[in-house]
């Protein structure tokens, strides 16, 4: 493989895939998400085909980067999952939603996740005391020792980040 030109996925698939699978095992515990997250590591190389590449001097390394942040993302998966499952087991089993809508609440819940969690800290903590403590805008703010206007400005941020989960 020439250093110098963008290197053939499929090479790169043959050369590393195995290597990248054992990395995860040892990282995640399981041979079975290992063999997800190495598979979804290179479907988003191959996404990402129709941009140039650049020039893999070290592809282990860009390999285990893309790795990484899938990893994150199957940890706070499977955290919001936990969270979830968790508050469906305190329902009466008859209000018990079905699994495909489990499955698209637990989609949803991960986006939103991963929306809030990109906001500035400030922002998603006044967010979350909204939401989840039902403070108002006066009591946020008095409670982070902002202006109401401050506050204002973070949940309108939080929202549109929000928005974007559901409408783009």
């Amino acid at each position: 493989m020439n250093p110098a030109a963008p290197p053939d996925l499929a090479t790169l698939y043959r050369a590393h895939h195995g290597w990248l699978q054992g990395w995860l095992r040892h990282k995640l515990g399981c041979g079975a998400d290992a063999a997800d997250v190495a598979h979804e590591t290179f479907l988003r190389l191959l996404q990402r085909r129709e941009r140039p590449q650049p020039a893999l001097r070290e592809p282990r390394a860009y390999l285990t980067r893309i790795a990484q942040g899938l990893v994150i993302d199957h940890y706070r998966r499977r955290d919001v999952e936990y969270a979830y499952l968790q508050a469906l087991a305190a329902l009466p089993e008859q209000t018990a939603p079905s699994p495909e809508t489990r499955l698209l609440v637990i989609d949803t819940l991960v986006r939103l996740d991963t929306a809030l969690d990109a906001l500035k800290p400030r922002a998603r903590q006044a967010f979350l005391l909204a939401q989840l403590d039902g403070l108002t805008g006066p009591a946020i703010a008095a409670r982070l020792g902002v202006s109401l206007a401050t506050v204002e400005r973070d949940l309108a941020s939080a929202w549109r980040a929000c928005y974007r989960v559901y409408f783009q």
